[in-house]
């Protein structure tokens, strides 16, 4: 079907809604987990460059629209003309990001955290590869994201080795 004068392009708002509720759908999931993250990261021996409990939330929320705005971008330029591998990856890395905070407040399996959590990191690369090749704004729009999680790795490591006991 041929577009006309008198025919509009497709809203762009409920595509940006999906992807906003499917990354927000994810960080609640991790949320489920971390409700006693306060405490429990309280009680943990931290190195000094730990950031405080508080700051995670804040720095998390803006992450999370990044996030959604870039597979929003990539969407939005492609849907699904060059198939499901960009799709498949982020879906990937929104369920490893939730799947750490089970590990690591939840289930408190700091060994496994790590490990997973190089997995995510491995995970958001090939999320921004498949990302760049369709629109390199879209990858950028992760950098952020790749930057804390690779903090957040170091950070997983040493809580991990400094408190045998509770991981």
């Amino acid at each position: 079907m041929t577009r006309t004068l008198f025919t509009s392009p497709p809203s762009p708002w409920p595509s940006l809604a999906f992807w906003l509720l499917l990354s927000f759908a994810a960080a609640a999931i991790g949320a489920v987990a971390s409700a006693n993250a306060p405490d429990f990261y309280g009680q943990l021996n931290r190195p000094a460059w730990a950031p405080p409990a508080w700051l995670f939330g804040p720095v998390w929320t803006v992450l999370y629209v990044l996030i959604a705005l870039s597979a929003w971008m990539v969407w939005r330029e492609r849907r699904l003309e060059q198939g499901f591998a960009p799709y498949t990856l982020f879906g990937a890395q929104l369920a490893a990001n939730a799947l750490w905070t089970w590990l690591f407040f939840a289930w408190r399996q700091g060994q496994w955290a790590f490990v997973e959590i190089l997995v995510l990191i491995a995970l958001i690369v090939a999320t921004m590869i498949q990302f760049r090749r369709i629109r390199p704004l879209a990858a950028w729009l992760l950098a952020p994201y790749l930057a804390w999680v690779c903090f957040a790795t170091a950070l997983t490591f040493s809580v991990w080795q400094r408190n045998p006991g509770l991981l």
